[in-house]
């Protein structure tokens, strides 16, 4: 469930400012036409065939950035944040002169190059002048089953509290309540909420979409069925991960031989360790690692949880381990089909055991392929305990329930950024 921030704005300038085609119209102007007549103009009233080329594709560029950008914002949790706007304008603008490399197009560089920049100063103009009136406003009832809901608020989510069925003349984007233990007045209300077109919305799927979390307390709060992802998908999806692979072997393989290279100078032992893990299916496989630990306190049967500053990492391991170059002799995994690139990582065999007497549906989470990096660990990070555990499975069924192209790219930005803050590396 996707939420919008435009319910509660009806003024003419609100409008405008809030609206996606005067965004893209305004941005078309000043980031594809603006700039290139300051380089050309039109004094000879002639445009040769690498100028028309570079005012198509630089069109092309600024139209998928736009609509790109707008939909990771609207569709995930953390999606409406200003670092995550440039990877997406690069990626888009980066692809697109790569193309006009690899087909050998005539089109002016320059002019690609000059539109990617001004696209990139430009949203985030946009999104600094819009940022607070596109957070989304929501009136909660004040209801036992709302608790969780309302208690996000101290998490930076502009959510206000209704002890009784009014709104007291209050704009919101929408009203939300616990559908399942509402009175007959909560019920009248909440009818003529919806037929004042304010929008209406269960608190479970509102919470849903505010954390990147899927209960899994009750049965009945989630069909399982409805959680297996699409064969289409999982077959694009692991041709995606091979192509990756394969074509970055010439770089992944030096790095790999070279951090091993410096792990074995450091400290006595093997450079790669295995560990047994459990995959899809609940089917344990043998997952391959740069050793980031002391030789003694890190072996084959070893099975602790992984601490954030954990001591007995070494030097050459804290550089890994930030990096996740620790990671990457699990591209041998993905080779061998027991991995992904993304997806819920694989825990170990005891942790299963102990997770699947305690948590309800923890197995679920083998439906899909482990992976790399996932949903969990770029939202959450470490856990210690079930409790944690618990919410981070939460996370794995989100992204089971929602996986996709472009929730796995969206995933890839949030990994980036936990490699450059350190924040959940494993």
């Amino acid at each position: 469930m996707r939420l919008t921030s435009q319910s509660r704005f009806h003024k003419l300038y609100e409008k405008i400012l809030l609206s996606r085609f005067v965004s893209m119209l305004l941005g078309f102007i000043l980031c594809v036409l603006l700039p290139f007549y300051i380089h050309y103009g039109f004094k000879n009233y002639y445009i040769d065939q690498g100028q028309f080329n570079a005012l198509i594709i630089s069109s092309i560029a600024f139209i998928l950035t736009h609509i790109w950008c707008n939909y990771l914002t609207n569709s995930y949790p953390g999606g409406k944040s200003a670092a995550l706007l440039a990877p997406q304008i690069l990626t888009v603008y980066g692809f697109c002169i790569l193309a006009t490399f690899l087909f050998y197009f005539p089109v002016s560089r320059l002019i690609l190059v000059t539109s990617g920049l001004t696209t990139l100063f430009w949203l985030h103009i946009e999104y600094i002048l819009t940022f607070r009136m596109r957070k989304p406003k929501l009136a909660v009832a004040n209801q036992a089953k709302t608790q969780e809901l309302i208690a996000l608020n101290k998490k930076g989510h502009d959510i206000r509290v209704l002890e009784t069925p009014n709104l007291n003349n209050v704009r919101y984007d929408a009203v939300v309540a616990d559908f399942k233990s509402i009175t007959p007045e909560w019920e009248r209300f909440l009818t003529k909420c919806a037929l004042n077109r304010i929008p209406v919305l269960n608190s479970e799927q509102v919470f849903e979409s505010l954390t990147g979390r899927v209960r899994i307390r009750h049965m009945t709060e989630n069909n399982i069925g409805s959680l297996l992802p699409s064969p289409l998908f999982e077959f694009i999806k692991t041709s995606f991960d091979w192509v990756v692979v394969l074509l970055t072997l010439p770089l992944t393989l030096p790095l790999v031989l070279i951090t091993a290279l410096l792990v074995k100078l450091e400290s006595p032992g093997p450079a790669i360790f295995c560990q047994n893990r459990v995959g899809r299916g609940n089917k344990p496989f043998r997952m391959y690692k740069i050793r980031s630990m002391r030789h003694d306190t890190q072996t084959e049967s070893t099975e602790v949880f992984a601490e954030e500053d954990d001591p007995r990492t070494t030097r050459v391991g804290k550089i890994i381990r930030k990096l996740r170059i620790d990671e990457l002799p699990q591209f041998l995994n993905i080779l061998k089909g027991e991995m992904s690139l993304i997806g819920p990582r694989p825990e170990q065999p005891s942790f299963v055991e102990e997770y699947d007497k305690k948590i309800p549906f923890y197995s679920y989470r083998h439906v899909v392929k482990p992976g790399i990096t996932g949903w969990a660990q770029v939202r959450y990070g470490y856990t210690s305990d079930t409790e944690e555990a618990q919410i981070k499975i939460e996370h794995d069924f989100f992204y089971i329930k929602h996986c996709s192209i472009s929730l796995d790219f969206y995933i890839t930005l949030l990994t980036i950024k936990t490699m450059l803050t350190g924040f959940g590396a494993r």
